[in-house]
């Protein structure tokens, strides 16, 4: 029996459009491996469900991983910061942070865990949020949040990069010849498609935006099972 080793990107609080990926067109046995890219919280309506989700996975000892996202790293920054508040000039330094996690949907995280404040939020999801890895090697791919620094002497030791990146250039010498794959910056299925089919591309983005309503081509959850390279396609199930 073959294992099945799926990769999902960005989630962002789409519980319904996870929840169909998984049952309906993954549909996991529990000798298949599924990775999660990272950015489970915020942006979409229920980021609390999503962990919950995740975490009930874990529990039922399906074979998972879980990759840490910049969207959990501005979670655990703000919380440290506001358990340990420190100003300067007289400002708090956590203030500037929390507006900026909350223009990027950080305020959908909070109203999910039916609070207003980070520091409230359950022992237990922190502790799973600082659980999660920065990255996972495999045999033909490096799975990470963003992408890879190659920039640095050795890009594997800068695991900030590996959630926060935007671009970066493939030296493949520098990874032993593997294959990135991540998440983080939205593309269009048809771009998907291509960096898929094409063995001239030293990446693969999964991520198509599935908060993304008003663009042709994205607003979908996707999965790469490696040994296939088959893509399946969630459309979003959380639209009201």
């Amino acid at each position: 029996m073959d294992r099945k080793q799926w990769v999902i990107p960005d989630i962002h609080g789409h519980i319904n459009t996870l929840r169909a990926l998984i049952e309906q067109q993954i549909q996991p046995s529990k000798h298949d491996w599924l990775y999660f890219l990272g950015d489970y919280i915020d942006r979409g309506p229920d980021p609390k469900s999503v962990v919950d989700y995740l975490m009930h996975l874990q529990e039922e000892e399906y074979n998972v991983r879980f990759l840490k996202g910049n969207h959990e790293d501005y979670l655990l920054r703000l919380y440290n910061n506001e358990r340990i508040p420190r100003k300067f000039l007289g400002i708090p330094l956590g203030d500037e942070l929390k507006k900026e996690w909350y223009k990027y949907g950080g305020k959908n995280t909070l109203a999910s865990f039916k609070t207003n404040d980070v520091k409230k939020i359950p022992e237990k999801y922190i502790q799973w949020f600082q659980s999660l890895e920065t990255y996972i090697e495999l045999d033909s791919f490096i799975l990470v949040h963003a992408g890879i620094n190659f920039l640095a002497n050795d890009p594997m030791t800068d695991t900030h990069s590996m959630m926060w990146i935007q671009e970066f250039t493939v030296k493949p010498e520098k990874i032993g010849g593997k294959r990135i794959i991540h998440g983080h910056v939205p593309v269009s299925l048809e771009f998907i498609n291509m960096v898929i089919n094409s063995a001239a591309f030293g990446f693969i983005d999964l991520d198509n935006g599935i908060y993304v309503n008003d663009k042709e081509g994205f607003g979908n959850m996707v999965a790469l099972e490696l040994n296939s390279m088959q893509l399946a396609v969630q459309a979003n199930a959380d639209i009201e």
